[in-house]
């Protein structure tokens, strides 16, 4: 057995230095890795939801502006054209205060009986089923109306709560400002309906001179784009959303416009839309008023420039934690393996150290025991 020892002894350090050659290295590289998954994981998924608004975004911008050119056939077809036309001439010979007072009277009359032929008229012309059959084609238009130069009704899909269009914000901003111009108002809720909506009003230009000679205005559902939102799963606590750039939420899931609730992710983002960078990077993030970190993933719909009504911001929220989970559990993984591996190197390492002095004090005893000096 003592010629026996010294090889268990010698077997069991070289075991230890092998054992801390390979276990060290490989745990520390094991962990690093486990960080650099960690940082990869945040980058990947802020990228990923900085796609998701961007498709968002994209596609609610082609959303309305799908709907404008649909308002812009029905302007420039011959129906409207004509009869705006023909509207207009009875208006030739008369002064503008006699035309003023002609339509007031007709509006101050037009929830009474008396005007029950001019509305039916206005219902039930040629133009009226012809604009009927279009919305039928396109469900997404709600009512549309045509009037003359003066704003008076000349066709609609159904009985306007006006007779008189002038003291509708998007008349005004059509028939003053310069040729071309188009009016989409900010999102509304129609009673009727039960639906939001966005007004979209396109002039009616004279063919040849290009002069301002009536208007289409037309009532856009707008829950398409809702829907599409609500439909992106994103775990327990993600969700995605429309704001303003005032940060009013225009739509969330359980929130609607009316209420007129402001977005705590928009004020986290707010710097950030404010750079080039930020705009470029599409997503931070931040701690909410929670105390949770959250990736916020943001993009412009691009809609302010051609519609000043509207600029919508798309956005999309989850908690880092929810949204890191999986990698968080190998990086806790990772230590907990480093932590054991280093724990048992440390006991063994004090094993072979404690048994080798032992060992060394066996030896000493005997040898003090046979010396000269022991024998005397």
């Amino acid at each position: 057995m003592p010629l026996e020892s010294p090889e268990f002894r010698t077997s069991l350090q070289k075991l230890l230095v092998g054992l801390i050659l390979i276990l060290v290295p490989l745990t520390v590289f094991g962990f690093y890795v486990a960080l650099q998954g960690d940082s990869h994981m945040r980058q990947m998924n802020g990228e990923n939801f900085r796609a998701m608004t961007l498709t968002s975004a994209e596609s609610t911008s082609q959303f309305i502006a799908t709907c404008v050119r649909d308002v812009s056939v029905i302007a420039n077809t011959p129906g409207p054209v004509q009869a705006v036309t023909l509207a207009n001439r009875q208006y030739e010979h008369l002064s503008e205060e006699a035309v003023t007072t002609k339509i007031d009277a007709i509006e101050q009359a037009w929830e009474s009986s008396q005007t029950d032929g001019l509305s039916s008229k206005i219902l039930t012309s040629d133009l009226a089923q012809q604009l009927r059959r279009m919305r039928e084609l396109d469900p997404t238009l709600l009512k549309i109306t045509v009037a003359d130069v003066t704003g008076a009704t000349v066709a609609a899909t159904e009985r306007p709560v006006h007779y008189f269009q002038t003291d509708r914000e998007s008349w005004r901003a059509i028939a003053t400002r310069s040729q071309g111009t188009i009016h989409v108002s900010d999102v509304r809720y129609d009673d009727q309906t039960h639906l939001y909506y966005v007004g979209i009003a396109y002039p009616i230009l004279q063919e040849g001179t290009g002069r301002f000679i009536g208007a289409v205005t037309a009532m856009a559902d707008v829950s398409p784009v809702f829907a599409q939102l609500n439909r992106r799963q994103m775990g327990r606590t993600g969700r995605m959303f429309l704001a303003r750039e005032d940060g009013i939420v225009v739509e969330a899931p359980g929130v609607t416009p009316a209420m007129q609730m402001k977005s705590e992710e928009y004020a986290a983002i707010k710097d950030a839309l404010g750079s080039l960078r930020g705009r470029e990077t599409g997503y931070i993030y931040a701690t909410l008023a929670n105390g949770q970190s959250y990736l916020i993933g943001f993009a412009d719909t691009g809609l302010k420039e051609a519609y000043p009504n509207l600029p919508w911001i798309v956005l999309a929220s989850q908690e880092a934690r929810e949204l890191n989970s999986p990698i968080r559990n190998m990086t806790a993984f990772a230590l907990l393996v480093m932590i054991l591996a280093l724990l048992m190197l440390t006991l063994l390492g004090a094993y072979v150290f404690l048994h080798r002095r032992q060992e060394l004090e066996d030896i000493e005893t005997p040898d003090n025991k046979g010396s000269p000096l022991a024998a005397a």
